[in-house]
């Protein structure tokens, strides 16, 4: 596997990701604008629906947060990690087997970049 850059809008935190209604847990809208937005913007980068990774990965992930809000950075990868599933880039989050995950400059909007990568499970002690 080759390397996969992608830019994706910035995502909601896990917060206000879910809401219960009426004993049901479900994503809620905010949610679901951004997993909209965000298979549009991988379909736009890779002017095509992808083929699904189906080996472990590893992730780079850069949050450029919308405002200098104080923020959790571990609050804000199950949405974009599941949006990323929907879209087809790998079959389940759970191939990624690495992260790293680094809060960035304010920038206007906000923004997540992501840089996918093979796992080498021999490099990380785990054969």
């Amino acid at each position: 596997m080759s390397e996969l850059m992608l830019t994706l809008p910035f995502p909601p935190s896990v917060n206000s990701y879910w809401r219960n209604i009426k004993g049901r847990t479900l994503i809620s809208e905010k949610g679901r604008k951004f997993r909209i937005n965000t298979i549009a913007s991988v379909y736009e980068q890779l002017k095509r629906k992808p083929k699904a990774i189906k080996e472990n990965v590893s992730v780079l992930v850069r949050l450029y947060p919308p405002t200098k809000q104080r923020r959790d950075i571990d609050n804000f990868l199950k949405a974009p990690f599941d949006a990323l599933t929907h879209a087809g880039v790998w079959e389940d989050d759970q191939q990624v087997k690495h992260m790293d995950v680094m809060l960035m400059k304010v920038v206007k909007g906000g923004k997540l970049e992501i840089t996918i990568r093979s796992f080498n499970n021999v490099m990380y002690g785990h054969e």
